[in-house]
């Protein structure tokens, strides 16, 4: 089972006189990027918001957000009445006109509004951290089902990869009978004579030097791993990163040992699936 680090959570919480939005937004990245937005008052919860976060988020580039939206008569901005008439008697010394045009300049003035220092209401925060509880599991429920769609998509690619690996193995025969005409031949043009049995020593050698058996088994036994961390219990991204380049060393080890066109069309065969694969790991947590 994998995950996605591309993914999506909200949860609204409504209250007597306010909505509390909370949104989470997670693109793929090495490492936990996470970036919090938040009204003042509850700044002080950051750094719990924060360990919440990285405990069950893991990686990714998160964008965490609470928004406030007042939807009753409830503000904690007010005019400063002494200042504001003090500042409409001045204005009457310097400028004519009537108390409403005064008004509005003096509550541009410094000091003309107070804003009170809200307090944060413990129940009313232990709502909110239920809610942002609420849009991390919804989150991680888009991850699921993106991870879904990665893991039907590394499967194909990986039994594609399985495919081209039966054909290069069919194949090696035919390749090392391919090797030995081509020194048949080149003696043949040298109208030399030789020792056949000396020419089988070094046939043997040529061979030897090019066999790539191990180099197939190996192969075989990082597609077989890959999958079996697919099917683990726990998303690795990193893990699975680490058998893909085990596996490009295997295929590219293959590829300039096979001497063989054939065989080599299918080698890039199997890189451009892989790096399909690899193209894909950066997304998975």
């Amino acid at each position: 089972m994998i995950y996605s680090m591309t993914g999506y959570g909200k949860s609204v919480l409504q209250l007597p006189t306010k909505k509390v939005t909370i949104e989470l937004k997670s693109l793929n990245s090495k490492n936990l990027d996470l970036n919090a937005r938040m009204p003042s008052i509850y700044r002080e919860k950051e750094l719990a918001i924060r360990k919440v976060l990285a405990d069950q988020l893991t990686r990714g580039k998160v964008d965490f957000s609470i928004y406030i939206e007042t939807t009753a008569e409830d503000t904690s901005t007010q005019i400063n009445v002494p200042v504001v008439k003090q500042y409409m008697t001045q204005l009457k010394n310097v400028v004519d006109g009537n108390d409403i045009e005064l008004l509005k300049m003096a509550v541009r003035f410094p000091d003309a509004l107070n804003t009170v220092r809200e307090e944060i209401d413990e129940t009313e925060w232990k709502s909110i951290e239920t809610h942002i509880e609420n849009a991390i599991n919804d989150l991680n429920n888009y991850r699921l089902n993106e991870g879904k769609v990665l893991e039907q998509d590394f499967n194909q690619r990986i039994s594609t990869i399985e495919n081209i690996l039966e054909k290069v193995i069919a194949m090696d025969p035919e390749r090392v009978e391919g090797v030995r005409e081509r020194l048949l031949k080149g003696i043949e043009e040298l109208r030399e004579k030789y020792d056949e049995n000396r020419f089988e020593q070094e046939l043997v050698y040529y061979i030897e030097k090019f066999d790539i058996t191990e180099e197939k088994v190996r192969l075989k036994n990082h597609l077989n791993y890959f999958t079996e961390t697919i099917n683990s219990k726990d998303s690795n991204g990193k893990k699975l990163g680490f058998i893909s380049q085990e596996m490009g060393r295997e295929i590219n080890t293959i590829g300039s040992k096979s001497n063989y066109a054939p065989m080599q069309q299918l080698v890039v065969q199997m890189k451009d699936e892989l790096e399909k694969i690899k193209e894909q790991l950066l997304n998975v947590l």
